[in-house]
């Protein structure tokens, strides 16, 4: 079964993200043709990149930290991302993990999730950009939530999965988009 990792993209002390994680995570597991693991970065304190490019040195780790998500990554067979917009850009903390690795994404799908003013749709086109230099497969279909959702949102003291459907159906079109891509490039990987 192909493994989809969720990133949350985000560590910011009261981040609007874990909302969209919850409904991301509900929608991947009521399908049974997935197999979803969820990577916080908060889970995964690393230090400033400041070494040897990852493409050159492959997996070899500097830090158990850093093995320990290279390792996560390796797994994953696709991705989704979770990411605010910050300053029309993604996170930092996005940044420096991705940075961090480099083979452990080569040739798998991605797709991504954002918010924020204009949906994050700005960082979504960063995310892309920089995919494309992993040698992934960025995927066209992206959820956008924007602020007349993300503000009841936000004010919900808990995830209320009755503020999302608006946006279920672009969810599943992403999901089975992203599904289509991870069988086939994880095939195609798999070839001698």
């Amino acid at each position: 079964m192909p493994k989809i990792a969720v990133i949350m993209g985000s560590t910011r002390d009261g981040r609007f993200g874990d909302k969209p994680m919850a409904w991301v995570r509900q929608k991947l597991s009521a399908r049974q043709d997935i197999d979803t693991e969820i990577i916080d970065l908060r889970d995964h304190p690393l230090p400033q990149f400041d070494q040897a490019p990852p493409a050159r040195t492959l997996r070899n780790y500097p830090t158990k930290e850093v093995a320990a998500l290279g390792q996560r990554i390796d797994r994953s067979d696709g991705f989704i991302i979770l990411t605010p917009e910050y300053n029309h850009g993604y996170s930092g903390d996005l940044k420096n993990a991705m940075d961090h690795t480099f083979v452990e994404w080569q040739r798998k799908p991605i797709s991504f999730v954002g918010w924020g003013n204009v949906g994050g749709a700005r960082a979504i086109e960063q995310l892309r950009s920089v995919s494309i230099e992993f040698e992934m497969a960025p995927l066209r279909h992206a959820v956008h939530i924007l602020p007349d959702l993300m503000l009841p949102a936000m004010q919900a003291d808990t995830f209320d999965p009755s503020l999302f459907p608006a946006l279920d159906q672009r969810l599943d079109m992403l999901i089975d988009d992203l599904l289509w891509w991870t069988v086939a490039l994880k095939a195609a990987r798999n070839r001698p």
